[in-house]
């Protein structure tokens, strides 16, 4: 956001009252972006509440414990930490385009994230979120990329029922997932609890026998390539606020951000 000061006898005077106003104004933005913990609330609400609510076994839901448990014991400190270096990709979209992290960087600062597929609700949501907060993260030149191990005909089935106005591309070796440090895979009674409990067969999403995902993930790269602002967590459920996003946009150095 440029602020243009005009150095009078009253330039202090002006100064403070439009820094002032400017703190106000990126307060009510990020007021304006939509909540994810909130939204959280609603979804398992409909989710585990009322007569359609999922029943989930006692023995899937301890597999299910378990495999958490030990995904946040091996993988303590996942993804690309503040003030790394993003690692450049290519991959392509759903039509085919290869899209080149480096190229967009040229345009301006990327929102990049990386979600399990169109199987997760968690991961719909904040796909969603990321649509209706894009007009905020353009005012700072952003753009957004989000990266899934699904094929590209589940991407294309998903994409065309919502629309996203942004890059999602399917990452089908695993490499950029990895290069982030987010691999992990399904053990093989998680597979089978995530198959009885909820008819959900990761593989039909991922491609025979592909059982890797990655940890939901959300990084803000700036025009060098390095990161700002990151939220990596082994529990899927929790994911970077818009609010977080906007304002870690709004703090990139000014030659790293296109105003």
């Amino acid at each position: 956001m440029k602020t243009f000061y005009s150095l009078t006898m009253f330039g202090i005077v002006l100064i403070a009252s439009a820094l002032s106003a400017s703190r106000v104004q990126a307060s009510e933005t990020a007021a304006a972006l939509p909540s994810y913990t909130e939204s959280v609330k609603q979804v398992e609400k409909q989710l585990y509440t009322g007569k359609d609510a999922i029943k989930v076994e006692p023995q899937d839901m301890a597999v299910m414990t378990k495999a958490a448990e030990d995904l946040a014991a091996q993988m303590p400190d996942a993804g690309l930490k503040l003030g790394a270096q993003a690692a450049d990709f290519s991959l392509k979209n759903p039509l085919g385009k290869t899209v080149r992290l480096s190229a967009l960087l040229k345009q301006g600062p990327v929102v990049l994230t990386f979600y399990r597929g169109a199987w997760c609700p968690y991961c719909n949501l904040q796909m969603h979120q990321l649509k209706e907060s894009l007009p905020q993260f353009k005012h700072y030149g952003a753009s957004i990329i989000a990266i899934t191990p699904q094929t590209p005909d589940k991407t294309v089935a998903q994409f065309n029922k919502q629309g996203y106005p942004f890059e999602v591309l399917s990452d089908l070796d695993y490499a950029v997932i990895k290069s982030y440090h987010l691999y992990w895979e399904i053990p093989a009674e998680l597979d089978a609890a995530y198959k009885h409990a909820f008819g959900l067969d990761v593989a039909s999403f991922n491609g025979k026998g592909r059982l890797g995902l990655p940890i939901p993930g959300t990084f803000v790269i700036d025009q060098t390539g390095v990161v700002r602002a990151a939220f990596v967590n082994t529990d899927y459920k929790k994911r970077m606020e818009p609010a977080d996003i906007l304002t870690a946009l709004q703090q990139l150095p000014k030659e790293s951000s296109k105003k």
